[in-house]
């Protein structure tokens, strides 16, 4: 894959974002297709990062920032701002927090109908305390208002939007029973179901709603959380508790990583995008090579979609990857390796999220798998930069 291929997809739309619209022949395209549903957090994150090092007791000289956040709500936005017009399923307050995210959901022209409005809902808010390396050194998550409100009453208002919705992705913020009637209902009808496991606590609610979910994006600690939850057991152990990641090559670190892939995968899961960071993903699924060469979602590839898919099988011909790929035909195990961009970092928040979202933007647009992972990539490149 080369990064060239892509960069003529994403061109500047305002300074201060982390993506931008796709631009084909020099102007935006417009999205006029079936939309994604997208159902979980939207969360105002506040971040103080200190100038010098911090005194217990006292205030400090800094900076403190409000950023639009939740992962459900940052994979929606990277694909607006991609062309695309996804149904957005959440819960926010008539709070400072809520006006914030609700004024600028409506200014990028996302509908907000899906966005359940109350005086008594406080709107999530995660606030972050950094130290002066950029770590997190403390934070504070209040966010108990997405279990509480996003209730299964609410998603099935909107069971007509998933009848005809190419994709669902729904985060690990929701409750239980709502998980369970997202997957359910998308899944009796035919659509197929993304699960992002938002962090490693919450990853473990996998563990009711596998046989729904066609897509999970762990990265590996969240993959290790997930395998432990679905076997009932404590046998998979962190990474870095028992290697140093830094001296693995990609295909020793995916020999270490593969039972609890299978794990995934024998439970229902029909492919494992495990995200690494620096080193690119690994694309796991069942079956022969040939699995991840089918489209995903129904389109009528017109329109954006249309516009999308042809700019796209252009740049990026079948087997247009590097890395490796491994067919394990012992238990039918088929894995690729699709390494990361060279970038110039310039901050890597939301890269995960970006990935998520160029990935089920191009899933939409009638790509297979493995090309839209590919965009998925690029897009990531383009949201460090």
């Amino acid at each position: 894959m080369k990064s060239d291929n892509i960069r003529g997809l994403l061109q500047p739309h305002e300074p201060n974002t982390a993506l931008h619209p796709v631009m084909l022949s020099g102007r935006q395209v417009e999205h006029r297709d079936a939309e994604a549903v997208i159902i979980g957090g939207m969360v105002l994150d506040i971040h103080a990062t200190p100038s010098i090092h911090a005194n217990p007791g006292t205030t400090t000289p800094g900076k403190v920032y409000y950023v639009q956040g939740g992962v459900a709500r940052n994979v929606a936005e990277c694909m607006s701002k991609l062309g695309a017009k996804p149904f957005m399923i959440s819960a926010l307050g008539f709070d400072m927090a809520g006006n914030l995210l609700l004024e600028q959901w409506k200014t990028a022209g996302l509908s907000t109908e899906g966005i359940l409005k109350d005086k008594d809902i406080e709107t999530p808010v995660v606030c972050n305390i950094f130290d002066v390396n950029g770590e997190v050194a403390a934070g504070v998550a209040s966010v108990e208002a997405l279990e509480k409100y996003l209730t299964p009453d609410w998603i099935l208002r909107y069971r007509s939007t998933l009848h005809s919705a190419p994709v669902l992705m729904v985060d690990a913020n929701l409750s239980l029973p709502s998980l369970e009637t997202s997957c359910k209902t998308a899944a009796d009808m035919g659509c197929p179901v993304w699960f992002e496991p938002v962090s490693v606590t919450k990853s473990r609610r996998i563990s009711s709603i596998a046989k729904y979910v066609t897509f999970a994006s762990p990265n590996e600690d969240e993959l290790i959380a997930m395998a432990n939850a679905l076997s009932g057991s404590d046998k998979f152990r962190p990474l870095k508790e028992n290697h140093k990641k830094d001296n693995l090559s990609a295909g020793s670190l995916f020999q270490i990583l593969k039972p609890a892939v299978l794990v995934l995968l024998e439970k229902g899961i029909k492919v494992v995008l495990v995200t690494l960071g620096s080193n690119g993903v690994f694309l796991c699924s069942k079956g022969g090579p040939s699995c991840f060469k089918t489209p995903v979602a129904k389109t009528n590839r017109s329109g954006f979609s249309g516009q999308l898919y042809k700019a796209v099988m252009q740049n990026f011909p079948p087997n247009c990857y590097s890395g490796f790929s491994e067919f394990d035909r012992s238990n039918r195990l088929f894995a690729v390796h699709l390494p990361s961009l060279p970038a110039s970092v310039v901050r890597l928040t939301g890269a995960g999220d970006c990935l998520v979202g160029g990935t089920l933007t191009s899933i939409c647009a009638g790509l297979d798998i493995m090309q839209s992972v590919s965009v998925g990539i690029a897009v990531a490149k383009a949201a460090v930069e």
